[in-house]
């Protein structure tokens, strides 16, 4: 009786062990868990920036009037002041390192400056002055990117076409030019050059960045002819520039992100 019993209980001890293997062997391994999302900086984005600009503006007169002559009227301004406003670009990432873009930007300034400017002959005597007020209100650009990425951080060079909206206003202090001291008139141009940079992005999130940015930016040349019609001699007088920038701005960019993950599959139970 007790072998039998013994049996029995060795029986039921092995079929219960079977039972509970079977149980953990039905059991379907945990899913790893999915890859972390590559960053990458391909993509719409737009943005501001803020920074302070400085620039040199030779100016070298010109012309017949009371027998000025050129070489007694040239002189430089520095204009300088602060410069912000917008971007919108479009990067391409090509591979893991190497990354394309195009950007438009359009800035507000306070760049100017005021230089009263005294007339002098090239024997040292001073025959008259003028005042010239220059500023620079608005500039924009159009430009290529290229850059290296790591990761997170870009690494680029910038460079393309340049416009200025530039005023001067030219006070006659003497009358030399006019006749009528304190004379004065206002020349607005929009002038084209071309720029070229670089700077360093870092993105803070896969949307929003950060940036630091110089650039040197050349308008070319333009000349300006004050107070035509009105000079008492009948000749003519024109005052030639020639505005070259620096700038550096910081700022910040949103990254669009349209690319919507594709939508989860409905699994079915199978019976």
């Amino acid at each position: 009786m007790c072998f039998k019993a013994s049996l029995a209980c060795a029986g039921a001890f092995a079929a219960a062990a079977a039972f509970t293997g079977s149980a953990f062997a039905a059991e379907p391994a945990p899913a790893p868990p999915p890859p972390a999302p590559v960053f990458t900086w391909t993509g719409l984005y737009v943005g501001g920036q803020i920074g302070y600009a400085w620039g040199q503006d030779p100016v070298t007169w010109l012309g017949t009037a009371n027998d000025l002559d050129p070489a007694a009227g040239a002189f430089t301004q520095s204009p300088q002041g602060v410069i912000g406003g917008a971007h919108v670009g479009y990067n391409l990432q090509y591979n893991p390192w190497l990354v394309f873009g195009v950007e438009g930007s359009v800035d507000g300034t306070s760049l100017g400056k005021t230089a009263a400017v005294p007339l002098i002959d090239l024997q040292g005597d001073t025959f008259g002055s003028a005042i010239f007020n220059s500023n620079a209100s608005v500039q924009g650009s159009i430009r290529g990117r290229l850059g290296v990425a790591w990761d997170r951080v870009l690494i680029y060079g910038t460079g393309g076409i340049a416009f200025t909206s530039f005023n001067t206003t030219i006070t006659d202090t003497t009358g030399f030019f006019t006749g009528v001291p304190g004379t004065n008139t206002t020349i607005s141009n929009t002038r084209a050059g071309w720029t070229a940079g670089g700077g360093l992005e870092y993105a803070i999130t896969d949307n929003w960045w950060v940036r630091a940015e110089y650039r040197y930016s050349n308008f070319g040349t333009t000349t300006d002819y004050p107070f035509p019609g009105v000079l008492p001699t009948g000749g003519f007088v024109a005052a030639r520039h020639h505005l070259t920038e620096n700038q550096v701005q910081v700022g910040f960019s949103y990254r669009f992100d349209w690319t919507a993950p594709p939508a989860a599959v409905p699994v079915v139970a199978k019976y």
